[in-house]
């Protein structure tokens, strides 16, 4: 099998077979930590699956996120019997190890924007399912508080989320 036709293959697999979108580095972690092949060739075939159209891309705060398209899943499935049994099996285990962080890299994020106030706007999102939990924005002065905010934002979310949602069921 070709080896760029493979590692667009691998791609479009773990892409099809995740709930999440996949990070740029949790992509070639996995390729490279299995010895499939270079971070030039993962490159080199994920910007091929965007220009076809088979992946879509969208950033947050300077990480990469991956996402198959329905052209995608239509190839894939024309496809996906010449991947080897053996790299599917290595991808199911990668999930199944590695479920709670790819959750919390794809499903609680933020990112900031200076907006036209001449202020940063910051989103911080809680998605549980592709289901928006909480997308809350708020408006801060300076791009150092908004950097803070992004940093601690995956570490307090649930906290932030439990106390907005007890202090807005409550009566007091």
């Amino acid at each position: 099998m070709e080896g760029l036709f493979l590692y667009k293959l691998i791609i479009l697999y773990m892409l099809d077979r995740t709930e999440y979108t996949l990070t740029n580095s949790q992509l070639c972690n996995f390729i490279i930590d299995k010895g499939y092949t270079t971070t030039f060739n993962i490159h080199e075939a994920i910007s091929e699956l965007i220009d076809s159209g088979f992946i879509s891309k969208s950033t947050i705060r300077d990480t990469t996120h991956y996402q198959i398209t329905s052209l995608g899943e239509e190839a894939l499935s024309y496809f996906e019997n010449r991947l080897p049994y053996a790299i599917k099996q290595d991808i199911l285990d990668f999930f199944s190890q590695e479920k709670l962080n790819l959750k919390n890299e794809s499903e609680i994020y933020a990112d900031y924007y200076f907006n036209d106030n001449r202020e940063y706007t910051v989103e911080c999102v809680i998605k549980e399912r592709n289901e928006t939990l909480i997308d809350l924005k708020m408006s801060v002065p300076t791009k150092s508080q908004a950097v803070s905010i992004c940093d601690n934002w995956r570490e307090k979310s649930a906290e932030v989320y439990s106390y907005l949602i007890n202090h807005l069921l409550t009566n007091e």
